[in-house]
């Protein structure tokens, strides 16, 4: 085949260091559209970005030129250097070292958006926690739970 076609949406998820509440509304939506203008910047297209005080959510059209690892790593390590730029409060914010990273199909999309847009309002009813192990579950996903938190 003499070019390379790929369509790979993405659900990632990663929470702040040890949880620790930092984005707080007065931030989110600059912090929203600060990470997807660096998924853009990537070539992966931001579909919907979400979340509470101590994680979020991307859904995300991966590039086919650039490994997921690699759109993650710059999200945090630029996103964690901007935060830090707007006041004192934010000045030890940190990202998780880990993440979760789940595909999803394309007639699923609506539903996860619509999911990633109510972080807020699911987070009435259950924590980061139980939601994280929920996705893993699932998804099919094995894991150890000892090394899921930091």
């Amino acid at each position: 085949m003499p070019q390379s076609l790929v369509k790979n949406y993405v659900h990632i998820v990663f929470s702040t260091k040890h949880r620790v509440d930092f984005i707080d509304e007065q931030i989110e939506k600059e912090l929203f559209s600060y990470i997807a203008a660096i998924c853009k910047d990537f070539e992966s297209t931001a579909l919907q970005i979400g979340g509470t005080d101590n994680h979020i959510h991307i859904l995300c059209l991966l590039s086919r030129k650039i490994p997921l690892m690699k759109l993650v790593q710059e999200i945090k390590a630029h996103s964690s250097k901007w935060i830090k730029t707007k006041g004192k409060k934010y000045e030890y914010f940190f990202w998780q070292d880990g993440y979760g990273a789940f595909s999803v199909e394309e007639k699923n999309l609506d539903t996860i958006i619509r999911y990633i847009r109510n972080q807020r309002i699911h987070h009435q009813n259950t924590d980061f926690k139980n939601e994280l192990i929920h996705i893993l579950h699932e998804n099919k996903m094995e894991y150890d739970e000892k090394y899921l938190w930091d």
